[in-house]
């Protein structure tokens, strides 16, 4: 499948460190080399980049370590596909309008036989079941609230049904914003981390590479990263369970709620066939327990 990264601040930030540690994986460290994208929010739009080919050997990911963009929501993803070509139209983020704002949505899982029917308004350019999802998402919310953006309560409220909707085809993990919060849904995992004062010396894991916080960011900011895996291992990551929709504001968990873990098609098929092994199982010893039923004359 793919990995997902994503950042939300009270302050505006760059990514670049946790950057560099999450573009290995897409060709060094792992195998997520279908394509990479990464949304920085400013203000109500979003500046995207986005290409098929594998992050560990783009120029332009490297551009990204290196040259900061600063902002208050970031959703990145490196993928390893499952379906639709390894096109730039299949890529990740996508993004969409809704309410005046840019919507920025990405995805990693797998969803089997989602056939929706969607309106003129949201149709997917690409072939993934994730941009359709993402479509279905965005159609919902405005036949759900029409022209007017709800409060946030509403919004999270709304979205977690949608999401427990979307489980029911497969595994759903992802990252949506508006650039005013970041949601974040665990359908089989996702971490989390907040950095704030008094900050720490930090080392990625999948590049050798440290860095130490307390000397480069304004000590009034505080930052969540969200990632598939954890980036650095020594900090305080948190594991975010299975089957949970999160929202992230000014760096901080604003809202948390139970969905329903993801389960993908050969999970379904060992629980499936462990289950009739089992009862296969049973039967004979059911019928030797059994006593014999009296007959009635």
């Amino acid at each position: 499948m793919c990995q997902l990264l994503g950042m939300n601040s009270n302050k505006p930030t760059d990514l670049c460190f946790s950057f560099t540690g999450f573009k290995a994986r897409g060709g060094v460290t792992d195998i997520h080399t279908d394509g990479w994208g990464i949304a920085f929010f400013e203000g109500r739009g979003a500046r995207i980049l986005h290409e098929p080919h594998p992050s560990s050997s783009s120029r332009l990911a490297d551009q990204v370590c290196v040259q900061p963009v600063l902002s208050t929501n970031v959703i990145a993803h490196i993928r390893k596909a499952t379906q639709g070509e390894v096109r730039l139209e299949n890529t990740h983020p996508f993004t969409r309008e809704l309410w005046g704002q840019q919507w920025v949505f990405a995805h990693n899982g797998n969803l089997e036989n989602f056939a929706p029917d969607l309106k003129a308004n949201f149709q997917p350019q690409g072939t993934t079941d994730s941009e359709l999802a993402f479509c279905w998402l965005m159609q919902n919310l405005q036949e759900k609230f029409g022209a007017q953006q709800p409060d946030h309560a509403r919004l999270f409220d709304c979205l977690r049904r949608l999401t427990m909707d979307l489980t029911r085809y497969g595994v759903v993990n992802f990252l949506l914003s508006n650039g005013e919060c970041l949601f974040a849904h665990s359908s089989t995992r996702l971490s989390y981390l907040v950095r704030q004062a008094p900050f720490a010396n930090a080392h990625l894991i999948d590049e050798d590479l440290s860095v130490d916080f307390g000397s480069s960011i304004d000590s009034a900011t505080r930052t969540v990263v969200i990632a598939t895996a954890p980036l650095t291992d020594n900090e305080p990551w948190v594991s975010m369970p299975a089957g949970s929709l999160w929202c992230f504001s000014d760096g901080e968990v604003v809202a948390r709620s139970a969905t329903v873990a993801g389960v993908n098609s050969a999970d379904r098929e060992n629980t499936g066939s462990a289950m009739r092994r089992f009862f296969s199982q049973l039967a004979p010893a059911m019928d030797s327990l059994a006593e014999p039923v009296p007959q009635l004359i």
